[in-house]
């Protein structure tokens, strides 16, 4: 009877991660909905590189206030009506862009998908948390990662190839075809998303099965650290993934041809990392790997910075850094989830989950600001080194993960 249950179990377990992986880099692709489109935007609507840069401004405070909103309708809801919803924001995105003729229209859009962006890590690693068996977790959060950056991968290539054949709004009505087909399939595969009780280990003990309000868990110095750390290293990658290429221009000499190519390694080693890292979960304390880790990218982006490299050395470097900044997103993710159960336990997944991730968004919509005013003063390698006290910082943050919330006995 076990020996027929595994094979069914596993089978769950894939259903599950699978169809989680492929709404996570939907939502991905919606993080850029309207980058690719920029060149056609600004044109028509008589924008500057600063207007238009404002609209991403907008989608991550959007969905910054909205994942941690978006977490307590998770617990509420369930995660497969919270995440129709949010898909069903970036359709309602697209059509608006379709149908755009002013500033304040994109504004509109820009807002619009980053709500529906905000609901998808309180609902994601509810599912993951509830329904994958513990020993598959590591890979889940792998295959939750990498999915993600398929999804950004997928956008440039996908909008840009429309909008030049046929225009920046036959480009908007693709991308709503991109949400049909999510929403289409989230009806058809719901069940795999169905609550049940947890595969997993059970609450730690001494830890209430429910938590006493639904903001008890913002005294929890383990959530704040968490926050912290999020904000820290996503505020790091948003300073790479806007600048890399002019940086790596001026340091370097690169192309912009060049340049791009560098920051697609950067994202290409990013991913490979994350899959490297869901191995290693298994196996190593999360803390150190992510020190290491962290470290290790942060000892080569001062390098990157200060050392007189030779051309052919840069893009290796940036995929170095890109996997040892993917390296830790599993680890990252698990000790989130540690946060989450050592006190408050299962019930408390998608409050802890939204409010922890809201802070990716915050330092998302940060990092243009902090860093664009080094970039304006024309001080490249400071970027660089921003983002290697950014990564070291985020290091003790998640070394003091356990001394915030009271250790599992037994």
């Amino acid at each position: 009877m076990s020996g027929a249950a595994e094979p069914a179990a596993v089978g769950q377990d894939l259903e599950t991660i699978s169809l989680i992986g492929f709404l996570h880099g939907v939502s991905h692709f919606f993080h850029l909905l309207l980058p690719p489109l920029f060149p056609w935007l600004m044109r028509d609507f008589g924008l500057s590189f600063t207007g238009i840069g404002a609209t991403m401004t907008v989608f991550f405070v959007v969905s910054a206030f909205g994942q941690a909103l978006a977490g307590f309708l998770v617990d509420r809801l369930g995660a497969a009506r919270v995440l129709a919803g949010g898909i069903g924001c970036f359709l309602v995105a697209t059509l608006l862009l379709a149908l755009a003729r002013d500033y304040a229209g994109l504004a509109l859009v820009a807002a619009l998908a980053g709500l529906g962006n905000s609901v998808f890590h309180p609902a994601d690693f509810s599912v993951l948390n509830r329904r994958v068996s513990p020993s598959r977790l590591g890979h889940a959060f792998s295959i939750h990662g990498v999915s993600g950056n398929l999804g950004w991968a997928l956008a440039p290539v996908l909008l840009t190839g429309v909008a030049a054949a046929a225009g920046w709004r036959s480009a908007a009505l693709a991308a709503a075809a991109v949400a049909v087909l999510a929403l289409t399939l989230l009806a058809w595969r719901r069940q795999a998303l169905a609550e049940a009780p947890t595969v997993g280990a059970p609450n730690a003990p001494g830890a209430s099965t429910v938590a006493p309000s639904p903001f008890a868990f913002l005294s929890s110095p383990a959530v704040w650290l968490c926050f912290a750390f999020f904000l820290l290293i996503t505020t790091a990658f948003g300073a790479i993934q806007n600048f890399a290429t002019p940086i790596l221009q001026n340091l370097h000499g690169m192309s912009v041809a060049g340049g791009a190519t560098a920051l697609s390694a950067y994202l290409v080693g990013g991913a490979a990392g994350v899959l490297s890292g869901g191995f290693l979960a298994r196996k190593a304390r999360h803390e150190r790997l992510i020190a290491i880790a962290l470290g290790s990218a942060a000892t080569l982006a001062v390098g990157l910075a200060l050392l007189p490299l030779p051309g052919w050395s840069v893009l290796p470097m940036m995929a170095a850094i890109g996997w040892c900044t993917g390296l830790a997103g599993p680890s990252r993710d698990l000790l989130v989830r540690r946060a989450a159960t050592t006190r408050f336990g299962q019930a408390a997944y998608g409050r802890v989950y939204g409010f922890v991730y809201s802070g990716l968004d915050a330092g998302l919509a940060l990092a243009p600001i902090v860093f664009g005013v080094l970039m304006d003063e024309g001080r490249f390698a400071a970027v660089l080194v921003g983002i290697a006290v950014l990564q070291l910082t985020a290091i003790p943050t998640a070394l003091r993960v356990d001394r915030g919330a009271p250790p599992a006995s037994g």
